[in-house]
C-alpha cells in the first residue's frame, strides 16, 4: 500500500481520518502534546512548527500522499494566541505544501468555512472570501500560500463536525451531551447555521478530495441547521432530555472571536464527485452508544 501522512493524528477531525484510511493506505499520524494509539497507524510525535523536525518526518516517512490537519482550530484561542496559531495555522501549512511539492505528491488541508463573514449565504468555492475573525483569516491566508507554493493542493473547507471522540479531543457536541445529561443549563444558537456533518463524513470527503480535487471544494452537509434546532434534534435521537435547553442570540454571548451568522456551504461540487453526507439524523442515530 502507499503511505498516507496524516498531522494532527491525535486531534478530533485526525483521528477520525487515520481509522478510516489505514485499510486503502499504510498510515502514519503526527501528534506533538497529547500521544494516541490508533489501530493500524504508526503514531509519531512531531512539532510542526520546527522546520528540521517537519523535514525530517518527510524524510523518514517517504509519503505518497499528505492530509494536512494539524490546527490551533479555535477561534478565540486564535483571536487571543495571534503569533502562536499564525505559526501553525499558516507558516506551517505553507511550509508543508512546499514539501509536498518538492516530492511532486498529492497533498490535501483541512481549510475552514470561516473564511467567510456568513452574510451572504450559501457560499460557493468562487465567492470571495471575507472573513472576521483571526481563525479565519489564518485559514484563508493557508489557503492561497498553500496554493502559491503548491497548485494542485486540495483546499478542503470544512463546516462544523460533531461525532464520537477519542481521549484526546472533542467535538462541539460533547459539553452539550454533559450538560443535558447533568441537567445543567445549555444556550443555543437560534440566529448561528452551518452545514455540520460528522467526523467520519468529513474524512470521507477528504480522502475523496486528495485523490480527485485541485484546488478548493466545499465538504459541508445537505441540511442547513442552526445550533439550537440541532440541540433539539440531537436531544430527540439520542433520547436526552430538553428541558435545560434554551435559545439565545449571538449577541447574548461575549466571545472573543466574532461569529458568523450564516455558513451554509453549497456543496454540490463534491456532492458531484461522490461525496454524499448522510441525513443529520442517520448521522446522529449512528452514535448512540458512542457518545
Amino acid at each position: 500500500m502507499q503511505k498516507l501522512l496524516v498531522t494532527g493524528a491525535s486531534g478530533f477531525l485526525g483521528w477520525h481520518l487515520c481509522q478510516m484510511a489505514a485499510s486503502h493506505w499504510e498510515t502514519y499520524g503526527t501528534y506533538w502534546t497529547q500521544a494516541i494509539a490508533i489501530p493500524n497507524t504508526t503514531t509519531l510525535r512531531t512539532d510542526l512548527t520546527d522546520f528540521a523536525a517537519l523535514k525530517q518526518l518527510f524524510q523518514t516517512v517517504q509519503p505518497d500522499a499528505v492530509l494536512h490537519l494539524a490546527a490551533q482550530s479555535s477561534p478565540n484561542a486564535c483571536q487571543n494566541q495571534p503569533d502562536a496559531s499564525q505559526l501553525l495555522n499558516v507558516t506551517v501549512a505553507a511550509n508543508i505544501a512546499g514539501l509536498c511539492a518538492d516530492r511532486t505528491i498529492s497533498c490535501a488541508f483541512a481549510s475552514s468555512e470561516m473564511v467567510f463573514d456568513g452574510r451572504h449565504p450559501p457560499y460557493k468555492e468562487t465567492d470571495p472570501i471575507s472573513p472576521i475573525n483571526r481563525y479565519g483569516e489564518q485559514k484563508a491566508r493557508a489557503e492561497v500560500e498553500m496554493l502559491d507554493r503548491y497548485p494542485t493542493t486540495a483546499i478542503c473547507r470544512l463546516p462544523l463536525m460533531f461525532g464520537a471522540v477519542p481521549p484526546t479531543a472533542s467535538s462541539f457536541i460533547q459539553p452539550f451531551i454533559k450538560a443535558l445529561r447533568t441537567g445543567q443549563p445549555l444556550n443555543l444558537f437560534v440566529d448561528e447555521f452551518r452545514t455540520p456533518v460528522s467526523g467520519t463524513t468529513a474524512a470521507q470527503g477528504l480522502l475523496l478530495a486528495l485523490q480527485h480535487v485541485q484546488g478548493r471544494i466545499h465538504l459541508g452537509g445537505k441540511e442547513r441547521i442552526s445550533r439550537y434546532e440541532f440541540g433539539l434534534l440531537m436531544a430527540d435521537v439520542l433520547a436526552l432530555p430538553t428541558a435545560s435547553i434554551t435559545a439565545c442570540r449571538q449577541q447574548d454571548v461575549p466571545m472573543a472571536a466574532n461569529r458568523p451568522p450564516d455558513l451554509t456551504l453549497d456543496s454540490s461540487k463534491a456532492f458531484a464527485l461522490g461525496y454524499a453526507p448522510p441525513s443529520l439524523r442517520a448521522e446522529l442515530a449512528a452514535l448512540r452508544g458512542k457518545v
